[in-house]
Parts: structure tokens; sequence; C-alpha cells
């Protein structure tokens, strides 16, 4: 089974089970069933949630009013909720390879997976009902991912491989992310917003990124050399250290800036030059790690297309700090930061959910025709989204961009899980 381009699904070999109806009993047959499934349901209703919420924004139509600011739960849900569902998917399909222990099943990770879907969609509904109703939800969501990382914990625990370098990044992010979802809760009832607002910016960069970067810099020099043996396995640890010290760096801005003390033309410029500087060498980094020869092949340019994406997102922001420094207006800020939740950790999302699910399901690893569509719509969402902040920009932006996000992850969530509640097309276990 090769990584294809263009191809179409295979055709169904002779002997092979017959279309069977959905179950629901199916998701139970592997861990990456149940969690990308759990991760499909909740980016749907959050994709959903905000399109509406913009949409009300330009128009007023649906009349919603809030108990808490649709900014920070817009953020926290959009951090927190559907993307440790889809590491929980990867991590135990992929992680006890990494680590050479047994996978635990999907029935050991349900509760913690149920307890986040539950609690995040609590959290959407509080922010319209009453802020206690969102705190309960945060704090259900917390405690499902902990109880998650905490098995994954375990799992590195009982490993005896000499190198879990990549794993241990991944499992402290893991803490980080659900101590700071507890703590939003906690600045919630305390009634600092600001306080649950940076800790919501903590764990995107402290635990999404970092464990985003840590599995980039395992997989895509491995998936690339795969599939275009003239390209070299080349990840020395200096680039993953080079980019766990942006996670670092963009943490200590938060609460800089949170204490008043990020403001200073000195510190806009230092960390300026710092972030177009190590924007500058992920650019380098995704031409050596393949980024044209890639293109020839759609589901390993979608990686690449996504990695470049966070070398943009930083010279945006170190941009962007330059620019406040001179005495410019704060809008590329928030162009640089959905470039790289969107952008990068978009487009990542999609690419590699897909090639898990394309793996595990039975069919051939590419990127058909209708997944490639949603990819190149899930850029156009990003590129209008950039659009939403530049001067002039207005809420039909920022609306069409909700939009544009909430088709792709309806077509392309459906068609998943769809597949998660069916046997495998090739008719193996699984």
């Amino acid at each position: 089974m090769s990584v294809g381009g263009r191809g179409t699904l295979p055709v169904r070999p002779k002997g092979s089970p017959v279309a069977t109806p959905w179950q629901w009993a199916s998701l139970w047959r592997a861990p990456h069933r149940l969690a990308f499934f759990s991760g499909v349901l909740l980016l749907i209703a959050s994709a959903a949630w905000w399109a509406v919420v913009q949409v009300d924004r330009v128009s007023g139509v649906f009349g919603l009013s809030y108990a808490v600011s649709p900014t920070l739960t817009h953020a926290a849900v959009m951090t927190l909720g559907f993307m440790p569902l889809f590491f929980a998917g990867f991590l135990f399909t992929a992680g006890p390879k990494w680590l050479g222990v047994d996978a635990p099943d999907a029935r050991a990770i349900t509760p913690a997976l149920a307890l986040q879907v539950a609690g995040w969609l609590l959290w959407l509904a509080g922010a319209h009902l009453h802020q206690d109703v969102a705190v309960a939800g945060v704090l259900l969501a917390a405690a499902g991912l902990g109880t998650q990382n905490l098995r994954f914990w375990r799992l590195w625990r009982a490993s005896r491989v000499p190198d879990r370098v990549h794993a241990t990044v991944v499992a402290l992010g893991g803490t980080l992310g659900a101590l700071c979802a507890a703590g939003i809760g906690v600045a919630l009832l305390l009634g600092e917003w600001s306080v649950a607002l940076a800790l919501v910016h903590t764990a995107l960069w402290g635990f999404i990124v970092a464990t985003f970067v840590a599995v980039a810099h395992r997989m895509i020099p491995f998936f690339t050399s795969g599939v275009l043996p003239m390209i070299e396995v080349w990840r020395p640890f200096w680039v993953l250290w080079l980019m766990l010290a942006a996670v670092v760096l963009e943490i200590a801005s938060v609460w800089l800036m949170l204490a008043g003390w990020g403001e200073g033309t000195a510190w806009r410029l230092l960390r300026g030059a710092l972030e177009l500087g190590i924007g500058g060498v992920l650019v380098w980094l995704a031409w050596v790690w393949g980024l044209v020869q890639s293109l020839k092949i759609r589901l390993l340019a979608m990686l690449h297309v996504g990695f470049v994406w966070f070398g943009l997102s930083l010279l945006l922001s170190g941009l962007s700090q330059w620019l406040l420094a001179a005495g410019g207006v704060p809008t590329l800020g928030l162009g640089a930061l959905h470039a790289l939740t969107m952008g990068f950790l978009g487009s990542t999302m999609l690419a590699m959910v897909t090639r898990v699910a394309c793996g595990h399901s039975g069919r051939a690893l590419v990127a058909d025709a209708t997944v490639w569509t949603l990819f190149w719509g899930l850029q156009v969402a990003v590129l209008l989204r950039i659009a939403g902040t530049l001067p002039g920009g207005s809420g039909l932006w920022l609306a069409a961009a909700a939009l544009t996000w909430a088709g792709v992850v309806l077509v392309w969530g459906g068609r998943l899980a769809n597949w998660f509640g069916r046997p495998r097309a090739d008719g193996r276990p699984g």
C-alpha cells in the first residue's frame, strides 16, 4: 500500500465483507476510532457554534446573549477541546509503537474521552446560560484530559526504549494542558478573565504546539523519506530544541504581557527579532524536508504546507512586534495567531488524522479529490481570517472564514465518522 497523490480508493477485494450498517459498537474496535470520532463530534459542534456567533455579530439574526466572553469561549474550546481527542487517537495508536509497549483498548480510554466531550459541550452551553455551567464544563474536561495524560504517562513509564524524547515532550505538554484547563475554571470563579485567557494561550503553546512540533520532528522526515527516497531522514535534535524554544518564548510573552512588562519597545524589538529568526529557520527547514518534492503527493504536501504555516506565523508575529515598536496598529498579531492555529495546526490535523484514518480503515494512504479540495478550502479559510485582521477588515471577513471552516470540518468530519462506525474496508480486524 503506497502513499499516493491522485489515486482513488481501492476496489474491494474478492471475499471481503459487503457493506454493513453503521454501528456504535464499531467505535470500540480500536482506540483511534473512538478518540477520532469524539474529536470529530466536538470539532463540528465548536465550528458550527462559532459560525453562528460570527453570523450573529454581522446580522443580529440570532440575538445571542453571553454569560462568558465569546472570545474566551472560542479560544478555549478551539485550543483544548477537539485537539486533545485527536491526540488520544494518535498517541494510543502510534505512541505505544514509539515506546515499545502494548496499546490500551478503546474501553480503557472511554472515561477520559467522555469527560472531555461532555465537559466542552457544557462549556459551550454555559457560555450562553450561566458562567457556573461553563466552569463545571471546563473542570470536567480538565479531569478527562488529566486522566488521558496519566494513562500516557503509564505507557511512558513502562517503556524500556532508549529514545523517549518525543514521548516525554508530549507527556509534559499534556500535563501542562490539564493544569491550564483546570486553571481556566478557577480563574473564572475568581473573576480573573485575563488570567483565564493567558492560561488558554499557555496551553496553546505549551501543550498543543509542543505536541505538534514533537510529532512533526519525528514523523514528517520519516513520512517524506518513505515516499521520496531521494530525501534523507534528517531530524537533528537542535531543530526540536529550536521549535521548543519558540514555545517557551511565546509562553513567556503571554505572562509578561499580563504583568504589563511586555509592551516596552526594547522587549518588542527583541521578541520580534527572535520570532523572525526562528520563523525564517522553520521556512528553510520546510524546504530541506522536501517541500517542493512533496507537492507531487497530496497527503505529504498537506503535511509540508501545514508546517510552512508554522514558520509564517512566527514571521508575521515578529513583523507585528516591530511594527508595534514603531508605533503601528496591533493588527498582524491576530493574523499570526490564526496562521498558527488554523494554518499550522488545522492543516496538520487534517493531514495526520486523514492518514491514520485511511491506514487503519483498510483504505489506501491517499488524499483523494474530496480531501484535497477540503484541504484547499481550509487554506481559503485561513486567508479569509488573516484578511479580517488587516486594517479596514470587516466582520464579514470573519463570518466568511468561520463559515468556510465550518463547511470544511463538517464534510471532512462527517466522512470520517462514517468510516469509524463501519468495519475496515479490507476486511481485516481493527
